[in-house]
Parts: C-alpha cells; structure tokens; sequence
C-alpha cells in the first residue's frame, strides 16, 4: 500500500527536496510523501544507519532517496553536504529544515552546555543549512524552504531552552522571507503540537506517564500523527502556496487557544489522519 497523500501524483516530479532529520519520526514521514509525490529526496542527517533505513523503504515504494551525513551546527559539514546533493540531483527545489531535538530541564537546572546544544540542533543549525542552501543553489534558481518549529506560544515551561531556539527560529523565518523574497524563495515555519511518533515511546517512564494526561488539554482531544504534520509541510512546498511566504502554520489541534475558564468538552465528530502507510505512532497516541 503506497502512501495515502491529500495531494496530487507527480506534483514534484522532476525536482529535488531535501529533509533535514529524515531518519526517524516527522521528518522520515515528510520524505515518504514527498518521494510519494514524484520528488527525488535527500535525507540529511548523523545517524546514517537511519537514513539508509528510510532511503530503503523509498526504494522499496519505487521512489529515490540519497542520503547525506552531515552535522547541521557544522558550517563546513553543511556547505559540503549541500554541494554534495546538487551534485548528485542537480538542483534543490525545497529544503525542509526538520533536524532538531531536546531534553526536559528546567531553567535553574540547566546548564550551559545544555542550553547550547539545544540552541544549536534547534536554531543555529537550522539557519546554517538554509543560508548555504540559498548561497550555492536558490539565489541563483529560486525555491521553498520550510522551517519545523514547535508550539512555543506563551513559552515552553521545562524545555526553555528548545522553546527559545524555536522562536528564533520563527523569527529567522520571518526575516528570511522578506530578504530571500527578491530571489524567489518562500520561506515559512510549520508548528507541531504534541504528536504520537514513535519517538515518544524513547522517553523515560515518568515522562511518558505524564504525557498520557496531555491529549485532555488539546481541544480536539488527541495527538497528531505525523502524517498530519507532514500535509502543511508539504502543502507550502507546493505551487499553490505561491504568495504564501513569512508565515506558520500551527498544528497543534488547537492547543494554545485552550483557556482556564473554558471546560473542554468531549469531542464528537473529526477523524485523525494517517497517510503515512509505515507509520509506526506511539502506543500513547490513542
């Protein structure tokens, strides 16, 4: 069974797209659609046991997908890797900058190396692989660049410093997309709220116990699975999204627009949606 996608067959066909973190979760189902939908894709990463995993269920559903092992807090590493995927595919249409990661700590707790690392993964890598990117390829031809955030509205208690990375990085996003404009590159954010991939199903007991409360606190009484994060990312990617540039979109199932003195009642219609035929969620998404 291929996958399910909203969009339309061979929408990318005959261009390049390059994921970020597209050895596991998000970023492995990102890939899937968009090698799907006809693109030749190039997965990025360090752990390239991963990536070779992921390039070889493309493979399998009849797609193509290289893989790149790259630190992204590495400018070198980056500028390396980028001429290395032009090289190979001859172009760069879209850039999804997915790779990324945390740790809880709160804020007295944490250290500084901790909140470096984070900051890196999160923000600085993020705008290393964007600027070479745009410098060796989109300057020159143009192209779309999606930034994965995450939902950091009124702040991010016990993850401070990944909550600060990614709002900078909505910032970056934003300054971006008013200076790349001129060279016809859209740059935009996507802001996950808390969904069911199987990486959650990494994290220590005491934190997956909590989390099993959290689905109470959305308005629509779920996770997302990844497929549902996946189709906003893509859609930006898209022909359709044309004037769209500086923006993000959340989804979060409503999460920051729950309020204190609003009880959230059942939810009574609404089906979740999973595209995603190799999706593996977690066993606390339900």
């Amino acid at each position: 069974m291929p996958y399910n996608s909203v969009f339309a067959p061979d929408l990318f066909k005959g261009e390049t797209h390059v994921v970020t973190g597209g050895g596991s979760g998000i970023g492995r189902c990102i890939a899937h659609e968009l090698s799907s939908l006809g693109a030749e894709v190039a997965l990025v990463g360090r752990n390239v046991e991963k990536l070779e995993t992921v390039a070889a269920e493309i493979a399998e559903d009849g797609g193509t997908a290289s893989i790149h092992s790259c630190d992204i807090r590495e400018e070198d590493s980056v500028a390396e890797a980028v001429a290395n995927i032009i090289t190979q595919h001859g172009r760069i249409d879209g850039l999804v900058n997915n790779a990324g990661g945390q740790f809880p700590a709160d804020i007295r707790d944490m250290k500084v190396k901790g909140w470096r690392a984070v900051v890196d993964n999160n923000l600085t890598g993020g705008f290393i692989f964007a600027k070479q990117t745009y410098l060796q390829w989109m300057e020159a031809n143009g192209g779309s660049i999606v930034n994965i955030i995450a939902d950091i509205w009124g702040g991010w208690p016990g993850w401070a410093h990944s909550g600060a990375a990614r709002a900078g990085m909505l910032s970056f996003t934003e300054s971006a997309a008013c200076e790349w404009a001129e060279s016809g590159v859209r740059v935009n954010a996507v802001a996950p709220g808390w969904v069911g991939s199987a990486v959650i199903d990494t994290y220590p007991d005491h934190l997956r116990e909590r989390m099993r409360g959290w689905r109470e606190k959305v308005p629509m009484k779920r996770f997302a699975s990844v497929a549902e994060i996946s189709a906003p990312v893509v859609f930006l990617l898209t022909p359709g999204a044309s004037f769209i540039t500086g923006t993000c979109i959340r989804a979060d199932g409503g999460l920051p627009n729950a309020r204190p003195w609003r009880d959230l009642a059942p939810v009574r219609n609404g089906e979740r949606y999973n595209g995603f035929h190799r999706d593996e969620p977690s066993v606390l998404i339900d």
